[in-house]
């Protein structure tokens, strides 16, 4: 058996031209170190990475053997969001932290009921979809946002859930 090829490196989207093979990823996917990967092709490869790294369609991951593997955004499950105050909705989107995509007419998050349901409430028009998911970059237009983790109680006396999240050294804590 022989060893995989490595990609020690990552060119970056527009930096690049002629890449032997494509590889799907999603949203999380799209957030490693160290990962075994199959191309469309069948070809598979290592990513080993010096960090952990977040990737964006159309960047491509160099191999040892001087092969360039385009990275494609996968098809996922989506919340596709409109309204009439579209600048309002996204305020509350972004108030949670969750990653967005920012369209002119819409806005697309990963799927999340309690999300979902906040947003129908402040009249936002919700609708499942699957296509591939690049949201905004964190701070200055690069890096991640993280997603809060939610929490419930849905026992028969819940009125309320919390919402934990804990980002680098921060911790915050809301209320419902």
């Amino acid at each position: 058996m022989s060893a995989l090829p490595k990609s020690h490196s990552i060119a970056r989207a527009g930096s690049w031209t002629g890449a032997q093979d494509r590889c799907q990823l999603s949203y999380e996917e799209r957030f490693l170190r160290r990962k075994v990967l199959t191309t469309e092709a069948g070809r598979g490869f290592l990513v080993d990475l010096a960090h952990t790294e977040s990737l964006d369609h159309g960047d491509a991951f160099t191999l040892s053997d001087g092969a360039l593997i385009e990275v494609v955004a996968a098809q996922e499950p989506l919340l596709e969001v409109r309204g009439a105050n579209l600048p309002r909705i996204a305020w509350h989107i972004g108030n949670r932290h969750t990653p967005c995509q920012i369209e002119t007419e819409r806005l697309l998050i990963q799927r999340d009921h309690v999300i979902r349901d906040m947003l129908v409430l402040i009249g936002a028009q919700v609708s499942e979809v699957e296509e591939p998911f690049t949201p905004e970059g964190g701070a200055y237009g690069h890096g991640r946002t993280h997603g809060h983790d939610h929490s419930h109680n849905h026992g028969p006396q819940a009125q309320s859930h919390s919402h934990d999240h804990d980002h680098d050294h921060n911790n915050h804590h809301h209320e419902h």
